[in-house]
């Protein structure tokens, strides 16, 4: 049996008027076909979810990427427009979701808004525009170009030496692509990173002390996940933990 994996949706107005809940074609296929689960497009609207209900049927949880921002009153701060767009009711279902799995040792794994959001979860802190900052580099999607210019490799990441990351590529450093505005100011108190861009910004984490896969990184590997060498070991580990999770003993109520 396939582990289900569950895929946290985004709302979507199509063709700017008809309310829909849907995640990109590129993140189910790296969970139908890389991580070999059945993929679950998960809806992020107000009571809608049920988590208990949720957590039961699904084997895991992959944090898609977003436009929508996190909202800074998650984190203790004050909307300014560098913050951008927002999604409270997507932040509602995910940041609980995101710790009672990390609680539990369900896998999840976080991309670009999803690895923001692992952070605030676990009591970390966002900065609005990473551009911005003095030394940094514009990590954001080019505003021209094709899907795979848009998608292309653009920096390295280095990981820690001896860390879970470094293990799993079997590289001290790799290239990644990069589309994102906001970055970890401040890691949660568990959070440890483990990859770094060349110009300083946290691109690789995973929770300290979890008892299951917590890993998630600030690119985008569900592109070209298949064929790359970079994306196709993290979501086949990804995989293989939500089918260790799908066949756990489960004890009884009696």
């Amino acid at each position: 049996m396939k582990p289900v994996i569950g895929i946290i949706g985004n709302a979507h107005l199509l063709n700017d008027e008809y309310p829909a809940f849907a995640a990109g074609e590129m993140n189910v296929r790296a969970v139908a076909d890389v991580a070999e689960g059945l993929p679950l497009i998960v809806p992020t609207g107000a009571g809608m979810v049920c988590l208990d209900a949720l957590m039961a049927r699904c084997d895991g949880f992959l944090f898609t990427g977003g436009r929508p921002n996190v909202h800074p009153e998650e984190y203790g701060e004050n909307e300014t427009p560098a913050h951008g767009e927002f999604d409270r009711e997507r932040d509602g279902i995910a940041l609980p979701l995101i710790r009672a799995c990390v609680a539990r040792g369900q896998p999840i794994l976080g991309i670009c808004r999803g690895f923001q959001e692992v952070n605030v979860a676990m009591g970390g802190t966002l900065y609005p525009e990473i551009r911005d900052l003095p030394g940094r580099d514009n990590h954001r999607m080019p505003p021209d170009g094709t899907l795979d210019e848009k998608f292309a490799l653009r920096h390295k990441v280095a990981f820690t030496p001896d860390g879970p990351f470094q293990a799993l590529m079997g590289a001290q450093d790799v290239m990644t692509n990069t589309l994102h505005g906001q970055g970890i100011k401040q890691a949660g108190p568990r959070v440890v990173i483990d990859g770094h861009a060349p110009d300083g910004t946290p691109e690789a984490i995973y929770i300290a002390d979890a008892p299951g896969f917590t890993l998630s990184v600030q690119w985008h590997p569900e592109w070209n996940a298949g064929d790359d060498p970079v994306s196709r070991p993290l979501f086949e580990a990804f995989g293989a933990a939500c089918r260790a999770w799908a066949a756990r003993p489960v004890a009884m109520a009696v």
